[in-house]
């Protein structure tokens, strides 16, 4: 399986995806310059010269409350960049499965959570509106042989995130308030990458969800990276965690109260497991030891 991988060096999906490459995978383009998926023309160069059989798109505008200020370059990257390596896929006979997110639903809006694939979209911010635009470019132009990933809350021992930011803090402050009336599932990038991989070795289409197991807010997840942190030494001293609502800590783009997803039909699919979040966090802290 010849395999072609976008984003950037310092993504953390793009890693997780080079370290967890089946052994039937030759990656092409590794020993090249990172791809600007918003230049068309040099997509459609690099497809048609690399040849791949399956293209793995790990890049994304993900800066949520930034992308409310910069829309123009949010739709750059995750909607024309979809387009047109959906394009250049179409022209070179490969398949794309593409990383999408679950700020595509709305919360409440949207219908009650968990949410199945089909369920009605509804984002409500810049960042979850151009994912969504771009998943509707790709099921466009690869009806039968492009296939979205939705996910959610990723974190990873390389790259920035949640988790690590919480560390970061830790170790910086006394007192750190962290939203707890917003929930869904953490998921450990190493988990999606092996999921993205097996969606490709099985041929998917359409639109899968894949996350960890379990139900976290924002709160419960930081709680839990203070206390397996320092038991890992990685977090020094005793900081307190404050449980805060939405309200008391507001922020450029709005985020859903809820964005579980379904994820029961894409487990089957796959054959994967489902791992408690918990769990999978312990695993990627040590990492970081």
């Amino acid at each position: 399986m010849r395999v072609l991988i976008t984003g950037g060096d310092s993504g953390q999906l793009r890693h997780e995806l080079r370290r967890t490459v089946p052994a039937d995978a030759i990656l092409l383009g590794e020993e090249e310059s990172r791809l600007d998926v918003t230049d068309a023309p040099a997509v459609a160069d690099r497809i048609a010269r690399l040849e791949p059989q399956v293209i793995l798109n790990a890049a994304a505008y993900t800066a949520v409350d930034r992308a409310e200020s910069e829309p123009d370059l949010a739709r750059a990257v995750n909607v024309e960049g979809v387009r047109h390596l959906a394009r250049a896929a179409l022209e070179g006979g490969a398949r794309l499965v593409h990383v999408s997110t679950d700020f595509v639903f709305g919360g409440p809006a949207s219908g009650p959570p968990p949410y199945a694939e089909g369920a009605p979209t509804d984002p409500l911010g810049v960042y979850g509106t151009t994912k969504r635009d771009g998943e509707r470019v790709l099921a466009g132009l690869l009806p039968e042989s492009g296939c979205t990933v939705r996910t959610s809350w990723v974190h990873s021992a390389h790259g920035g995130n949640f988790v690590r930011t919480m560390l970061r803090l830790m170790n910086e402050r006394t007192e750190i308030g962290v939203v707890a009336d917003q929930i869904g599932s953490p998921t450990w990038a190493h988990s999606l990458a092996r999921a993205v991989w097996r969606a490709a070795e099985v041929e998917a289409t359409g639109t899968l969800h894949w996350s960890d197991a379990g139900v976290a807010s924002w709160y419960d997840l930081a709680v839990a990276t203070l206390e397996e942190g320092r038991t890992l030494g990685l977090v020094r001293g005793e900081p307190r965690v404050v449980p805060l609502r939405t309200d008391q800590y507001p922020l450029p783009a709005t985020r859903p109260a809820s964005s579980l997803l379904e994820t029961s039909r894409t487990r089957e699919l796959l054959g994967l497991p489902a791992i408690h979040w918990r769990e999978q966090l312990r695993t990627m802290l040590g990492e970081l030891t």
